[in-house]
């Protein structure tokens, strides 16, 4: 009889045990502000190439991670600081093409950020430099009547695998973040 309770017991907490869900952190991202942006599918650079215009121009990193450009094909932008493709468009360029070529990146436009669940209208928007999760949903409408407004999730890529916290509406929004309002339980 003991046996069978033990057995009962064990069951019962492992189902209990599966239905928790998946496992979130509270608080903030741990984030270093003396990392660079790191490039990622969706970023718009501008790549100005000095002294030969018609290789400047506007590129986008495409759903592969890499940078289409003329005469040296493409390069991988995924994961890369802007300081970085710099330094590899300069090789390319220099390794048959260019004598001494400078080379400028910067981000012309963000990859955009998504809001869904409990807002008005859940979508993909353009990201805003300093942009926080409370102003990210109030462009997408702001809370639904059913919203728990004291706390989202944040699913953010690190290292190539989605995190998510359950953060604060003041938390800093950072391109590709995926912002889920959750229902309220009362």
């Amino acid at each position: 009889m003991r046996r069978l309770i033990q057995l009962f017991c064990i069951v019962a907490l492992s189902t209990l045990a599966a239905c928790g869900g998946p496992r979130y952190q509270q608080g903030y991202f741990p984030e270093d502000p003396t990392q660079p942006y790191t490039l990622a599918s969706g970023d718009r650079l501008r790549v100005i190439v000095f002294g030969q215009d018609a290789l400047s121009n506007s590129y986008a990193v495409d759903g592969s991670g890499h940078l289409s450009m003329p005469l040296i094909g493409l390069v991988p932008a995924q994961g890369r600081s802007t300081h970085d493709l710099e330094r590899e468009i300069e090789a390319r360029l220099r390794s048959g093409f260019l004598r001494e070529p400078k080379v400028s990146v910067e981000v012309e436009a963000f990859r955009p950020f998504f809001v869904l669940g409990e807002v008005t209208t859940a979508g993909q928007y353009p990201f805003v430099s300093g942009m926080t999760v409370q102003t990210a949903v109030a462009i997408a409408g702001g809370f639904s009547p059913r919203a728990a407004r004291d706390h989202v999730d944040l699913t953010r890529v690190i290292d190539g695998y989605p995190v998510t916290y359950s953060v604060v509406p003041a938390h800093l929004v950072h391109p590709g973040d995926t912002i889920t309002v959750r229902e309220r339980f009362f």
